[in-house]
């Protein structure tokens, strides 16, 4: 018998030969400008047997970065790198867009430079640290606020991802909406204080992410731009009143445009049924994260809770993860310590079954 999820799937104009979709996972594998290697090429292209890949969380500009070895999607360097990527993904017959990610007020001048901007919505600093190369772990830089005139420049920034995205072979583009970046940062309460359009109402907090969005479609086409969430997330000093308010709004400030499908991962809190919500307020395809196994997960498709699940943690270490849901194999576990390490450790070198 079928599993569920090795049967064809439609997400907009994106037709998937099965229902697994790779989550992006953040790697810090890139060269230090963000340029995506050989590395990387590689390691997609063992994984490209996925229904989808969702290429991990990439800066539109170089404000934008959160990590040291995260790639970027600004350069021309940038796009050739992509480019090897999809071309290799490609060459397998898989199909992968690139999540953009705008990480805000989350980062480090010791990461992008002290010329850098560091910018957020309203001018409140995010409580936490993130490592760097050159001094260990520091705290988040106190950001400025954008203007009212420099956020409309952060959406066109957003088109230009998508269009070198598109120069460099993607299949799409998802928002990366979620874990306490800039598109959060605009929807929760508590970091976004605005008087303008990009703030005082939930309709107002929306509205950075929708237009961000809005821009992405006009390059792809709504039928191949994705958005992913996660309501109630409180990752990197996340703070909203009202969570499921915030992203209802959203949902629905894009609820015209027949997206290609709806990234949702389960709320961290009993409170909000975030899958239940996707189905109610957002009428295209659903992909579904929760730390799915094999069975949960083909248990989730048969039932209808999700068009598509994506799987994470499974992923790095199982490089053949289609081919070890068909053939029943056991399923290989990683190594935790080599998650965000330079080099092929714990990250090319896992074998397949």
């Amino acid at each position: 018998m079928t599993n569920a999820l090795i049967t064809p799937c439609q997400l907009g104009d994106l037709t998937l030969k099965n229902r697994v979709v790779m989550a992006p996972m953040t790697r810090n594998r890139s060269e230090d400008d963000g340029s995506p290697n050989e590395l990387m090429r590689d390691y997609y292209r063992q994984r490209a047997s996925a229904g989808l890949i969702v290429a991990e969380g990439t800066w539109p500009v170089a404000a934008g970065q959160a990590y040291n070895r995260q790639p970027g999607i600004e350069t021309q360097a940038h796009i050739k790198g992509w480019r090897a990527v999809t071309d290799a993904v490609h060459q397998e017959g898989g199909k992968i867009v690139l999540q953009i990610m705008h990480a805000g007020r989350i980062g480090s001048h010791h990461i992008k430079g002290k010329d850098v901007a560091h910018v957020a919505p309203s001018a409140i600093a995010a409580r936490g640290e993130v490592y760097t190369d050159s001094a260990g772990m520091q705290p988040f830089d106190a950001p400025t606020a954008l203007s009212t005139e420099q956020v409309w420049q952060v959406v066109e920034e957003h088109r230009q991802a998508a269009i070198n995205a598109k120069e460099a072979g993607f299949d799409g583009v998802e928002l990366h909406c979620t874990s306490g970046y800039l598109p959060m940062q605009f929807l929760c309460s508590d970091s976004n204080q605005r008087t303008d359009e990009f703030g005082q109402s939930v309709e107002g907090r929306a509205k950075f992410a929708a237009e961000c969005v809005r821009a992405m479609a006009d390059v792809f086409g709504a039928g191949r731009v994705g958005l992913r969430m996660n309501p109630g997330n409180r990752f990197n000093d996340t703070k909203d009143a009202q969570p499921a308010q915030s992203h209802e709004a959203l949902l629905h400030a894009v609820a015209d445009l027949d997206l290609a499908y709806l990234h949702m991962m389960k709320a961290p809190t009993d409170k909000i049924d975030a899958f239940a919500m996707g189905k109610t307020a957002f009428k295209g395809p659903l992909i579904i994260n929760d730390g799915f196994g094999v069975e949960s997960a083909e248990q989730a498709v048969t039932t209808g809770l999700g068009d598509a699940v994506s799987f994470a943690r499974h992923y790095v270490a199982n490089p053949d993860f289609v081919e070890r849901i068909e053939s029943g194999a056991e399923l290989a576990k990683f190594d935790r310590n080599t998650l965000y390490t330079p080099g092929a450790a714990g990250y090319t070198d896992y074998p397949v079954a």
